[in-house]
């Protein structure tokens, strides 16, 4: 079996393009021996992933919104899916927005009027849909030492102000709503702020309280 693991890991070596800079998904969970990869890590195209005995990894794609559970084996992580040999994966399209995932310069550099305004319409005037979180408790990336602040701008709702330090995040990389205890509204529309950064977002209709994937509900902001 290891004889035939390696001969996969060096075809895929060959085939395998070069690694990106920009991450292709995000590592949900982790179970049994994974090594090289921890809860909550980036992995970028090409990256090569070794599941032991036993072992599975979830995989939640960032552009496809496609979420993997992949046990044993060996993985090629692609732009949008993965490559599996001599494992199992199953997967499943999860409400996502790519959108909501990404946060760009040009938008974080903005003030907040002219964040919100420029999102409420395109380029002929008409409504724009504001990127869309899909679980009522978001995941935000950001750094520690930073003062995260979330405002209702479609209504009236007590301002969220949340000092990001490190024993109140993953890693020191992310903030959990979830895990905090703290929500926001179904159908709402809101402004993240973060230092100088403005970003406007809106949480869908039909979000739940309910375990939501990952992807769904991320918002990187660094």
């Amino acid at each position: 079996m290891k004889s035939l693991i390696g001969a996969f890991v060096g075809a895929f070596c060959l085939a395998a393009p070069a690694l990106a800079e920009t991450p292709a998904a995000i590592v949900e969970d982790v179970q049994g021996k994974v090594d090289g990869i921890a809860f909550m890590d980036y992995v970028a195209p090409g990256k090569i992933i070794k599941l032991g005995p036993k072992a599975s990894i979830t995989l939640s794609y960032l552009r496809s919104c496609q979420r993997e559970t992949i046990s044993e084996g060996v993985v090629l992580v692609g732009a949008e899916q993965s490559t599996v040999q001599l494992g199992e994966v199953k997967r499943e399209k999860v409400p996502c927005d790519t959108n909501a995932a990404k946060l760009s310069e040009r938008e974080a550099n903005q003030s907040a009027a002219t964040t919100f305004r420029t999102m409420r319409s395109d380029a002929k005037g008409a409504p724009a849909k504001l990127p869309t979180l899909y679980g009522v408790a978001p995941l935000v990336q950001a750094k520690s030492g930073s003062t995260l602040v979330i405002e209702r701008t479609d209504g009236k709702e007590p301002t969220i102000s949340i000092p990001l330090r490190n024993d109140n995040m993953i890693g020191g990389k992310f903030y959990d709503f979830a895990k905090a205890g703290k929500s926001l509204t179904p159908g709402g529309s809101y402004l993240a702020i973060l230092g100088a950064k403005r970003y406007a977002f809106q949480v869908d209709a039909s979000a739940t309280s309910s375990s939501t994937p990952i992807v769904g509900r991320l918002l990187r902001l660094e």
